[in-house]
């Protein structure tokens, strides 16, 4: 993470100033990150334009140049909260030449603020790359934290979320799919995916055999939008309300997994990894009986996850 300094916020230097001293621009020549633009990290309402900060809209307004994936929809913020600065295109498919470009106007010594259609650039959206090359130059790099679906999916969710981990939207299919749900199948932290509409059956249906019938979740619809909506219960429910159109499958999706127990964690992970012995799993046994698990649960667990015979198992061997 970049680390803005007293520069990037200080008084001497407002948000939209050009690089160098109070005095006056930078030479544009490159040298010290006082000479250099600085590169704003602005989030963005995910549906409700109310939900902007007042720090956004001050970058927004002072910066003399604003990257945005779609101008369309950034001129509606922009039309909203009368903000008149020039929009340039950077989005996803932009040519190379697109970010030359911009890390010249930040060489120049000006700055410039990166925004996505919604929520925070770089999380499941376009920016990584121009940012990750700021970086490397030593230029400063200035988040400015806003509206989040991730986090209005956590707290929308109603589920324990003390530890949570976010995945994106899940590879599509084959090997890599499988695996990422394995791995989530045997996560103790709560998850939050990101999926398209068309595919929210079939992702929770997958989930389903991965984390068990019976894990909660729920399916967040159109956050902070006029028909938001969030469905609540087991993922084989969740699955079969999506399949049956008891969802309705339009607009943004996030799903939001609960952690699984520990002992439930800890039979799944050994399957994962392939521990299939007769002695690992007798040493997982052990291990969960250790941190407070009842032995017959942590046997009944274990051998679910990893096939093994089940009176073997409760032997000490």
């Amino acid at each position: 993470m970049s680390r803005a300094g007293p520069a990037a916020t200080g008084p001497e230097r407002g948000p939209g100033s050009q690089g160098g001293s109070a005095d006056g621009p930078g030479s544009g020549s490159g040298g010290s990150a006082d000479e250099l633009g600085r590169l704003f990290i602005v989030a963005t309402p995910i549906g409700n334009l109310g939900d902007v900060s007042f720090r956004a809209v001050e970058v927004l307004k002072s910066v003399p140049l604003v990257a945005a994936e779609d101008t369309r929809l950034t001129r509606r913020l922009f039309a909203r909260y009368e903000i008149t600065t020039r929009l340039v295109s950077y989005h996803a498919h932009s040519s190379p030449g697109r970010e030359a470009e911009l890390l010249e106007h930040l060489r120049s010594g000006l700055d410039l603020a990166l925004v996505t259609d919604a929520g925070t650039p770089l999380v499941s959206d376009p920016g990584g790359e121009l940012t990750a090359a700021w970086a490397a130059e030593g230029g400063v790099v200035v988040p400015i934290p806003g509206a989040s679906a991730v986090l209005a999916a956590l707290v929308a969710s109603g589920l324990a979320a003390a530890r949570w981990c976010f995945e994106g939207f899940l590879p599509r299919g084959g090997r890599e799919r499988r695996a990422r749900l394995a791995r989530l199948g045997a996560d103790d932290r709560a998850c939050v995916i990101y999926e398209a509409p068309s595919r929210v059956p079939a992702t929770l249906a997958d989930l389903a055999a991965a984390a068990g019938s019976e894990r909660q979740a729920a399916v967040c619809r159109e956050l902070t939008k006029l028909h938001e909506e969030v469905v609540r219960g087991p993922l084989a429910e969740l699955a079969w309300k999506a399949a049956g159109g008891g969802i309705l499958l339009r607009g943004e999706f996030v799903i939001v997994v609960a952690a699984v127990s520990g002992v439930a964690s800890a039979a799944r992970r050994l399957a994962v990894e392939g521990h299939a012995s007769m002695d690992d799993a007798r040493a997982e046994v052990a291990r969960l009986v250790a941190g407070g698990a009842r032995r017959a649960d942590a046997v009944r667990q274990v051998a679910a996850a990893t096939g093994l015979d089940r009176r073997e198992l409760y032997r000490t061997g």
